[in-house]
């Protein structure tokens, strides 16, 4: 019996490990064959980031925080039962007569309380614990945003990398080629061999450029692959956009950025319901100088085995205790209360009380401006930065327009001898410096055109700025 038991255990334990092994190998291939969008990784991110899983639990704090300010409104309702023995002189509670001996007594009790008026305490701290839960939204969301800029920025380094590797390797291309004509031009004699030994160096440099530019790309994807929770190595390719900027994106007016970041951006909204909880908090405690009243609603019995059936001696039922279910009936008794408690001198706890209160008003009010200024700020170097980023893609576009134009000339010099090899290496140096400037201020301006939408409060997407282009 036991050995087909463990037989059993050990088959389905096989099995499930079977079947592990299968479902992590079909959702490795998933990932593998998957081309990933911005849109891709951003939605990956917010369902597997850690922080935002954290942050959740968070959130459903609140919620239940929120639940028992609602149920705080309810009468509470409890019971008790002790039992109890004494040896020696006592009084039996049940009788009021002193006994000798050991005696057995039950007590049996149901009560219930509830606040009639507090000072309006119990509605204000409901609405406090009501804001303190939209608090913890909002403070969801803002790390949402966080982590989606972060996958944002992550996803336009690849891009930028991957055009830099592309760079690369055609520069060290056209490097390739020029030495096999300076060998064949130093061959016929046309060239003197340190010239070539100097092309040759600059295509090792152009190589080392290279391998230095591919290691970036791979230091990317992994910098992508951790924000998404995947693990190292594995298939992972993100989808190629056609990002040109033929013509320079729209850019709404800076006024216009800031009201709609006021409405849209969750800190802003998570520091407004902090000023209000913090209001409700001081209401609350100006509430805790105002008299109270209860209702208490009591109903208990007892048994005792000092009650005998009778309390006459010469009766037979005198030495007959009388019976648990009857006492509990006969020993029922009920009780009614109202309780009124009136604050009159506290060792001035409830003015501390309100005076901490009222400073935390302040502080969050504090605050509220506070993160007003910063997103203002924010608006502003990011408008700024937007502008500054583009005129710089601009200028640097020309630059590279003219250094072309001065390389293909000084090459053409240096194929018929008419320029020395440092000078050709300079001019190709000065040309890779300006692809790679290029390469980073068109990047730059992206992300930072990005974050104006962000603050616009729309969906990070490349789809827009692809649109661009294809009109």
């Amino acid at each position: 019996m036991n050995r087909n038991s463990h037989t059993n255990e050990s088959s389905f334990t096989k099995i499930a490990i079977i079947i592990s092994l299968v479902l992590l190998v079909v959702s490795g291939s998933i990932i593998a064959q998957k081309t990933w969008t911005l849109e891709d990784c951003i939605n990956h991110a917010l369902e597997n980031n850690i922080r935002i899983k954290q942050s959740y639990l968070d959130v459903e704090t609140g919620k239940i925080n929120q639940l028992e300010g609602k149920l705080d409104f309810l009468p509470n309702f409890n019971g008790s039962a002790s039992h109890s023995y004494g040896w020696g002189r006592s009084v039996d509670m049940a009788t009021y007569n002193y006994v000798n001996q050991q005696t057995q007594q039950s007590y049996f009790s149901l009560n219930s309380d509830l606040t009639l008026f507090s000072g309006f305490q119990k509605i204000n701290t409901l609405k406090q614990r009501r804001l303190d839960y939209l608090v913890t939204k909002y403070n969801s969301d803002k790390i949402k945003n966080d982590v989606s800029l972060s996958v944002a920025g992550a996803y336009l380094q690849i891009l930028f990398s991957r055009e830099l590797v592309n760079n690369a390797e055609q520069q060290y291309a056209v490097t390739s080629q020029q030495i096999d004509r300076t060998a064949k031009l130093v061959a016929a004699g046309t060239l003197a061999k340190g010239s070539l030994l100097e092309v040759q160096a600059q295509g090792a440099n152009e190589e080392v450029s290279l391998v230095q530019a591919k290691n970036q790309l791979n230091l990317s994807y992994l910098d992508l692959l951790q924000l998404l929770e995947i693990e190292a190595g594995t298939d992972f390719q993100i989808d190629i956009p056609s990002l040109a900027l033929t013509e320079q994106p729209e850019i709404l007016p800076i006024q216009y950025i800031y009201n709609a970041a006021l409405g849209a951006m969750p800190e802003i909204k998570s520091a407004e319901m902090s000023f209000e909880s913090s209001g409700r908090a001081l209401s609350v405690a100006k509430g805790s100088r105002s008299p109270s009243l209860a209702l208490s609603l009591g109903l208990g019995t007892s048994y005792s085995d000092q009650i005998r059936v009778s309390n006459n001696p010469l009766d037979p039922g005198f030495n007959e205790i009388k019976s648990f279910s009857d006492q509990l009936s006969d020993n029922q008794n009920t009780t009614l209360a109202f309780r009124l408690s009136i604050p009159i001198f506290n060792n001035w706890q409830i003015n501390s009380y309100v005076g901490r209160s009222k400073v935390n008003f302040l502080n969050a009010d504090y605050n509220l401006q506070l993160t007003k200024n910063t997103l203002r700020k924010n608006v502003e170097t990011a408008y700024a930065d937007a502008l500054a980023a583009f005129s710089s893609y601009s200028a640097r576009e020309k630059s590279l327009s003219s250094l072309e134009e001065s390389f293909s000339y000084t090459e053409q010099k240096f194929n018929v001898g008419m320029v020395n090899a440092i000078d050709y290496n300079v001019a190709k140096s000065q040309l890779n410096k300006a692809e790679s400037d290029l390469l980073s201020a068109k990047y730059d301006f992206i992300f930072k055109y990005k974050i104006l939408d962000f603050y616009l409060g729309k969906t990070l997407t490349l789809k827009d700025l692809e649109a661009l282009n294809n009109n």
